[in-house]
C-alpha cells in the first residue's frame, strides 16, 4: 500500500485535502470517490517531486522535526515497531501540512529503506547532520536514544534562533528607522543645503562633502550592489553543490572569524563527541565509527579529514593522535580521548567532553547575543551623528561668516 495526498471537494462543495492509502493512483481515486470526495489532485505523499502538493515537503519545519524525533523515540522505547510508530505520528494533529512528508517516510520504511535515507529524501529541510545522526542510531542499535538526543538538540537550536530573533527586534527597528531618515536627509536635505551654501559662496565642511559623496555613491551603487550580491550568492551555492572542494573551502572559512569560529568549532566537537560515544557504546568498529561521526559533524571539511584519518586508525594509529591532526578537534578533545583509552571508558569520556563543549557553546552564544545589540545601537548612533553633523556644520559656518 502507498500513501497519496489529495486535494478536492466533498459532495457538499466544501474544499478538502488529506491522505489516502491505496495500491496505485487509480485505486486512490476510486477510494476517494467511494468516500464522496471529488479529487482534483492526487499525488504520491512525501518527496519534493510531489507536483502541486510539494509545498507540504517544505512544511517539514525545525519545530515539527524536533517533535517527530522526540515522540518517535518515546514510541520506540515503548516497544512499538518503527513503521507503526510513524503511522501513529501521522495522525497527530500538530503535524499539519507535514503529514504528507511523514507519510512518504513511512511508505519508504515499509518498502525496506533505512529511516535516515527516507527522511533525507522526504524533504530538503532535513540536514545532513540529522540524516547522519539517525543513521548512527540505526547502525548502533540505539535508534530511540539517537532520536531523543537529536530532538533535544533541535529544540536547543530553535531556542537559540528565537533568542537571536528576540535580541535583534529592537536593533532592527532602530536600524530601519535610521536608514530611512538618513536616506531622506542625505538624499534631500544635504544636497539642497549644499546648493544654497554654494550660492552663498560658503565653503562646505569636509564631513558634509564626504556625506554628500556617500549619498551619491549609494544612490548609484545600491541596486547594482544588491544584484551583484544576489548573483554571487547564487553562483556560490551552485558551485558548492557541484564541487565538493569548494564546499569544503567555504566550510573551512567559517572557522576563521574569532567568535563565530570558536562557536562553530564547539558545535562540531559536540556533534562528533556525542556521535562517537553512541557508536562506541553500540559496539560499532572504530574505523567505521569515525566515518559516521564525521558525517554527523555537519562540517564537510572535518568530515573529509576524518575520512582520511580513519585509514590511519585502520593501520594502527591511536584515535587520540588521529583526532589531534584535525584542527577543529585538537583543542582539548584528544586529551579526553586519551583518558578514555587509558581507563577503558572511551564512551564515558567522550560524553564528558561533549558536555564541556556544550557549556562552552552556550557561553559563546550568550556572549555573542549580549554584545550584538549594543554594537548595532552604537553603529546606528554613529551614523545618525554623522548625518546630523553634516547638516549642522555648514549652518555654523554660515553663521560665522554672517557675524
Amino acid at each position: 500500500m502507498k500513501t497519496f495526498s489529495y486535494k478536492g471537494y466533498e459532495s457538499s462543495g466544501r474544499a478538502t485535502r488529506g491522505l489516502v492509502e491505496a495500491l496505485d493512483l487509480k485505486d486512490a481515486r476510486e477510494k476517494l470517490a467511494g468516500q464522496g470526495v471529488y479529487a482534483g489532485e492526487v499525488v504520491p505523499a512525501g518527496g519534493e517531486a510531489a507536483g502541486i502538493l510539494s509545498r507540504k515537503s517544505a512544511a517539514f519545519t525545525l519545530d515539527v522535526r524536533a517533535m517527530i524525533y522526540r515522540e518517535m523515540a518515546a514510541l520506540l522505547r515503548a516497544g512499538i515497531p518503527l513503521a507503526q510508530a510513524l503511522e501513529i505520528l501521522i495522525d497527530s494533529p500538530e503535524l499539519g501540512n507535514s503529514r504528507s512528508a511523514l507519510a512518504g517516510v513511512r511508505d519508504q520504511v515499509r518498502d525496506g529503506k533505512a529511516l535516515a535515507e527516507a527522511l533525507r529524501s522526504s524533504s530538503s529541510r532535513v540536514s545532513s547532520y540529522e540524516e547522519a545522526a539517525v543513521a548512527v542510531g540505526e547502525r548502533a542499535g540505539a535508534l530511540e536514544e539517537s532520536l531523543d538526543r537529536l530532538g533535544r538538540f533541535l529544540d536547543q537550536q530553535r531556542s537559540m534562533r528565537e533568542n537571536v530573533g528576540t535580541a535583534l527586534v529592537y536593533p532592527s527597528i532602530i536600524i530601519v528607522l535610521a536608514l530611512v531618515i538618513g536616506a531622506g536627509v542625505l538624499g534631500m536635505m544635504v544636497p539642497r543645503m549644499g546648493e544654497l551654501l554654494a550660492e552663498s559662496y560658503v565653503e562646505l565642511p569636509i564631513l558634509t562633502k564626504a556625506m554628500m559623496g556617500f549619498a551619491s555613491l549609494l544612490a548609484k551603487a545600491l541596486l547594482p550592489g544588491l544584484v551583484a550580491v544576489g548573483l554571487g550568492g547564487f553562483l556560490l551555492l551552485r558551485s558548492m553543490a557541484r564541487n565538493p572542494a569548494v564546499k569544503r573551502r567555504w566550510d573551512r572559512f567559517w572557522y576563521s572569524p574569532p567568535l563565530i569560529g570558536r562557536a562553530y568549532a564547539a558545535l562540531v566537537n559536540i556533534r562528533f563527541a556525542r556521535t562517537l560515544a553512541l557508536l562506541v557504546r553500540g559496539g560499532v568498529p572504530l574505523v567505521e565509527s569515525l566515518d559516521f561521526a564525521g558525517r554527523a559533524t555537519g562540517s564537510p571539511w572535518v568530515e573529509d579529514l576524518l575520512r582520511r584519518e580513519s585509514e590511519s586508525v585502520r593501520h594502527g594509529s591511536r584515535l587520540s593522535d588521529a583526532v589531534r591532526r584535525i584542527p577543529p578537534l585538537r583543542t582539548s578533545l584528544p586529551g579526553w580521548i586519551e583518558a578514555g583509552e587509558a581507563s577503558g571508558d572511551l564512551a564515558g569520556m567522550l560524553e564528558c567532553a561533549a558536555d564541556r563543549y556544550q557549556r562552552q557553546w552556550d557561553r559563546l552564544v550568550s556572549r555573542g547575543l549580549s554584545v550584538l545589540e549594543p554594537v548595532l545601537v552604537i553603529l546606528v548612533g554613529g551614523f545618525v551623528l554623522l548625518v546630523a553633523l553634516s547638516i549642522l556644520l555648514p549652518i555654523l559656518s554660515m553663521n560665522k561668516q554672517l557675524l
